[in-house]
């Protein structure tokens, strides 16, 4: 008896496992093949530079009328699918790079297909809402069941702009005005004085305040995030901007991990240069005016992908904290599940959430998450016109489902691990010795990053990848970064290393 109720037990055990790796084989076929049945194995190219002839005329046509030195290529995008980028001249290449790291589940992804062909999308596209305004019967129900599912730990509102720029430039706005609303307590009027000054953009009503950032940060072109923004002169010659104070970020040492110590004695003197900060924007006689809020990128992305550790960023929320200042995380770039986390600060585990977190780029929709306390005392104080766009806002919901259905930033972590490992002995041991280093990225899903030696080396090693099918970006002075998306996976991962190792040893 006991023998024969073993016996089941044991076959039902054997159904259950039968049934579970079944599953798994379903899962990893619906991510591998169903959603790209017509994904390409390999590049194929066809001119033997990119851009190639049809790219430079299509670029020099748009030339005329726009500005056109940046171009990297054209692009095909009705022949773009899934990880695969082709351009005008029939060039199709892994990409690696994203559209500057904004598509989270792939080019033509049926889902979003599927969706614009809704009578949802289709009203929502046809008559674009001044939301602000006149929102439509459904955005409420749309942003709960989309944007609202992802809302960080802690944060219950939801502010929707049009970019990351716009993100964070309204982030800044709402913190200036909940911090004035402090300092005014209950005084629920504006004084005649503040009425009339503000319109000559002078104090009382147009006060002194400041946002604070840090070296090589990266958060937008707009005037406020401009003056936040320090990673490339670039960006900012002959722009106005407010002299607000900054702070160098930690010089840590890779792998984090190995350089614990030594990391840790740099970003103290980070924290404490912080502290410093705000403690001298309140003196009488400033130059900055008071620091009413400090913003912060998990890893500074156009800057070079520099990272620090979860104790640096709580050390930030602590400082923060005792000072009154709002902390704005911009997960513009981190967001949304590259780093293995959908919510790149996830992995710092604060003991109090973050007061804003912006997002964009693979949310293809953008604004900010805070709470009710940061909203304005008034209606018409941060709004404009569009306050977001229906319809990026129905695809964040789709890319959102997607992710979650296949398990996208579990796999994404999964994945990054394992080029880490792979890159880790290309650099130390194999092609990319005494040509790269500094890899970044430990435990960061996909969000990696090296340097070439040379700002030159890591130039002619990203179109050295190019003519071999790859299409990768650059950050920083020489820094190669790795932006591919969520639906990137282990062949892809060794299609990349085996031309890396071939583009190193040309180099």
């Amino acid at each position: 008896m006991i023998a024969s109720r073993a016996s089941t037990t044991a076959r039902a055990c054997a159904r259950i496992s039968s049934v579970l790796r079944q599953h798994q084989r379903r899962s990893l076929a619906t991510v591998a093949s169903s959603l790209f049945p017509g994904e390409p194995s390999a590049p194929h190219l066809v001119t033997p530079a990119i851009p190639g002839p049809k790219s430079k005329e299509l670029s020099d046509r748009i030339g005329i009328f726009q500005e056109n030195r940046a171009h990297g290529f054209v692009v095909d995008y009705a022949k773009s699918q899934g990880n695969w980028i082709a351009d005008a001249d029939g060039n199709v290449l892994l990409d690696m790079f994203a559209q500057i790291a904004s598509i989270a589940i792939g080019y033509n992804n049926p889902d979003l297909i599927a969706l614009a062909k809704t009578d949802e999308f289709i009203t929502a596209t046809m008559n674009r809402a001044a939301l602000g305004s006149f929102p439509p019967t459904n955005w409420q129900e749309l942003v709960e069941t989309g944007l609202g599912t992802v809302k960080p730990k802690g944060l219950d509102n939801i502010f929707t702009a049009m970019c990351g720029s716009c993100a964070n430039e309204n982030a800044f706005k709402a913190s200036f005005m909940a911090y004035r609303a402090r300092e005014r307590g209950e005084q629920a009027q504006f004084t005649p004085e503040e009425m009339q000054s503000c319109m000559k953009n002078q104090s009382p009503g147009s006060p002194d305040l400041s946002i604070l950032s840090f070296t090589s940060a990266f958060h937008g072109r707009l005037f406020g995030s401009l003056s936040a923004t320090r990673s490339k002169a670039i960006h900012k010659l002959d722009i106005p901007s407010f002299n607000w104070p900054v702070v160098e970020w930690p010089d840590v040492k890779y792998p984090l991990s190995q350089n614990a110590r030594e990391n840790a004695e740099a970003e103290k003197v980070a924290l404490a240069a912080v502290e410093e900060a705000i403690v001298n924007s309140r003196k009488a006689g400033s130059p900055n005016g008071p620091v009413a809020a400090l913003i912060v990128e998990p890893i500074q992305s156009e800057g070079g992908d520099n990272h620090a550790s979860p104790a640096f960023f709580q050390g930030l929320r602590d400082v923060t904290k005792k000072h009154g200042v709002f902390m704005i995380v911009d997960e513009v770039q981190t967001g949304v599940g590259a780093t293995g986390a959908f919510w790149a600060h996830d992995k710092w585990n604060l003991t109090s959430p973050p007061d804003f977190v912006t997002f964009s780029k693979k949310m293809q929709a953008a604004g900010f998450y805070h709470n009710i306390d940061t909203r304005p005392s008034m209606p018409y104080r941060n709004y404009n016109t569009w306050m977001g766009d229906p319809t990026r806002t129905l695809q964040a919901r789709q890319i959102i489902r997607t992710i979650q259905d296949h398990n996208l930033v579990e796999k994404t972590d999964k994945v990054g691990n394992y080029i880490y490992e792979k890159l880790t002995d290309v650099i130390e041991n194999g092609a990319g010795r005494g040509k790269v280093e500094k890899l970044r990225g430990e435990n960061a899903g996909t969000f990696l990053a090296f340097d070439g030696k040379t700002p030159e080396v890591r130039d002619k090693l990203i179109m050295e990848m190019r003519k071999l099918g790859v299409h990768m970006g650059g950050c920083g002075d020489k820094a190669v970064r790795l932006r591919p998306m969520l639906v990137f996976e282990q062949k892809h991962a060794d299609l990349f290393l085996e031309k890396l190792d071939k583009a190193l040893g040309q180099l």
